[in-house]
């Protein structure tokens, strides 16, 4: 009787433990599901080519005041959205970019993004008139502007970064270009590889001294002043005096880019004969006596 009692007893015993280990192992399969989901929905998942595919979307939506970037440690395709853009821009977004799920991620930033524009940029003016940035500069008043040549902003008119505000053609060759957007101008040059070089101070430069230079055509190059005071007679009774001569080259489009050596600003591509093939000798307008005309500063 007593060894009945122990086994029937000594089942439920062992159930209760069975059950008891099963429940351990549900509680740790369900605890354990939310890193396992985790683990399915992180950047692992998410492949290169369905972030590029995201970002051609973006792409084709077409929302100005827009810029991405793909962050590939985590998975994600971040938007970057100025305040120009709405709620609808966002929507057409989200609509243009399905898949995968989670994969787009929305910033806001402050103000609105624009081109910038620096020392050997490229402006454009009426009638389609190519000309080069030489160095943005500012007034007292806080005001900025772009110095460039004087046979540039000869005309009166509005260039793509502002009206003319100054332009000095014959005898000297500097013109003054007001931004319409401050916020577009950049401080310094363009230098090789498109890096930017810091310009804070502007000088005479001396015969001998290596320098560089930099066009809209021709990009960043560097040579030698060769020559001080010079006067050089474009025809039709245009007659520039005390250029700067050097032994860099530059070609058409190239009329107003920068002249600098190191942190110094030094002149105002004037003009120039041969080209950069065969070599050639360039012009430049002393920046120190157009900075003083007008009143202005580097920065």
């Amino acid at each position: 009787m007593s060894s009945r009692r122990t086994r029937r007893t000594s089942r439920p015993v062992r159930c209760a433990r069975a059950i008891a280990v099963a429940c351990c192992l549900q509680a740790a399969a369900l605890s354990a599901a939310p890193d396992a989901a985790a683990r399915q929905s992180g950047p692992a998942e998410v492949t290169g080519s369905q972030l590029a595919a995201a970002g051609a979307a973006v792409l084709r939506a077409d929302v100005a005041g827009t810029a991405w970037h793909a962050d590939a440690a985590r998975g994600r395709l971040v938007v970057t959205a100025d305040r120009t853009v709405g709620a609808g821009d966002l929507a057409r977004i989200a609509e243009a970019v399905k898949a995968p799920a989670g994969v787009l991620e929305i910033r806001r930033t402050a103000g609105r993004l624009t081109e910038r524009v620096a020392g050997g940029d490229v402006i454009v003016g009426p009638g389609g008139v190519r000309c080069t940035v030489g160095f943005n500069v500012e007034d007292s008043s806080g005001a900025r502007y772009a110095l460039t040549a004087g046979h540039c902003t000869a005309t009166p008119g509005t260039w793509s970064i502002g009206p003319v505000a100054g332009s000095s053609f014959p005898g000297d060759d500097f013109g003054l270009v007001e931004y319409a957007d401050p916020s577009t101008a950049e401080g310094g040059v363009r230098g090789p590889g498109g890096t930017l070089v810091d310009i804070s101070a502007a000088r005479i430069p001396s015969v001998g001294e290596r320098v560089c230079g930099t066009g809209g055509v021709t990009g960043a190059r560097c040579g030698t002043v060769t020559a001080l005071n010079a006067t050089v007679n474009y025809g039709s009774g245009n007659i520039v005096y005390g250029l700067v001569r050097t032994n860099l080259c530059t070609q058409p489009g190239d009329s107003g880019g920068p002249l600098y050596s190191g942190r110094f600003a030094l002149g105002l591509a004037s003009g120039g004969s041969g080209n950069c093939a065969s070599g050639g000798t360039s012009y430049f307008q002393p920046v120190v006596e157009a900075l003083n005309a007008y009143g202005v500063s580097v920065f």
